[in-house]
């Protein structure tokens, strides 16, 4: 592993800001670069986007969100605050722990893994329950990004330490022990959960040790426009369900912005 004084210990940050002025953008470019220090790796490229939505009943208005590139690495984060910030100051502490991860994966890659904590992963969740996206009217929400990938197959753990490290409330994957699309997300009793197309899969999971439960719910076979329904009755964050036209597991989920996005396993 590079020697950290081999490393700056301020790196660059792209910002981009919607409603937010240049003092906002000059405090991330300085709260995140200033990051250099902890990192272990060189950081390829950095970019912190700051949108503020001006509706007097959103609460916390301010949005900063992160995406950097640690040698190949990416690193997301996100977080919200009632200003530029707060929101910065948050995003800043978020992305602390996840390099801090990060440095820990590495090392673990060189020597031995070194043993969990009891619930680990559950450290890094925010314990207060609110509203991750802008309350959009359900007549005025439509997909708006749409995004098909490669899945490589990987255990529950690893799905798990790939969604930590990018800040997602979910990740798509592909189980490695029974070769099918999962999804796994923050809930259920320990804090994780996987969901699988089909309850009866759970016995072919390949092992894993952390505290995830698996959902004993089957995925839902649902053509594309039955899914925003059920999305926007159940008032769900996200949709883990069969598209009826492609016979693929895909995921429904609300954006920042109120719209929908899409994603689904590459052909």
């Amino acid at each position: 592993m590079r020697n950290r004084t081999d490393l700056p210990d301020v790196f660059d940050v792209d910002v981009i800001t919607h409603g937010e002025s240049a003092d906002a953008a000059d405090y991330a470019r300085t709260r995140i670069g200033g990051l250099g220090r902890l990192t272990h790796r060189p950081v390829l490229h950095a970019r912190v986007r700051l949108t503020s939505h001006r509706d007097p009943a959103v609460e916390r208005p301010v949005l900063a969100q992160a995406n950097l590139d640690v040698e190949g690495r990416p690193v997301r984060a996100q977080a919200y605050g009632d200003t530029a910030r707060e929101a910065i100051d948050r995003l800043e502490a978020k992305l602390t722990r996840r390099l801090e991860r990060v440095a820990a994966h590495w090392e673990a890659q060189r020597g031995g893994q070194p043993a969990p904590e009891p619930h680990e992963w559950r450290h890094e969740s925010e314990p207060a329950k609110r509203l991750s996206y802008f309350p959009r009217p359900a007549d005025e929400r439509r997909i708006v990004r749409r995004k098909s990938f490669a899945m490589a197959p990987c255990s529950v753990d690893e799905a798990v330490t790939e969604m930590d490290l990018l800040d997602y409330d979910f990740h798509l994957f592909t189980e490695k022990g029974s070769g099918t699309a999962a999804v796994v997300y923050r809930g259920g009793p320990t804090g994780y959960r996987v969901a699988l197309v089909a309850p009866e899969l759970a016995g072919q999971l390949a092992p894993f040790t952390g505290a995830v439960t698996v959902s004993g719910q089957p995925a839902p076979c649902l053509s594309e426009q039955g899914a925003t329904e059920r999305l926007g009755l159940l008032g769900l964050p996200f949709l883990f369900y069969i598209d009826a036209a492609q016979g693929r597991a895909s995921v429904l989920y609300h954006r920042y912005d109120g719209h929908y996005g899409m994603i689904s396993p590459a052909n």
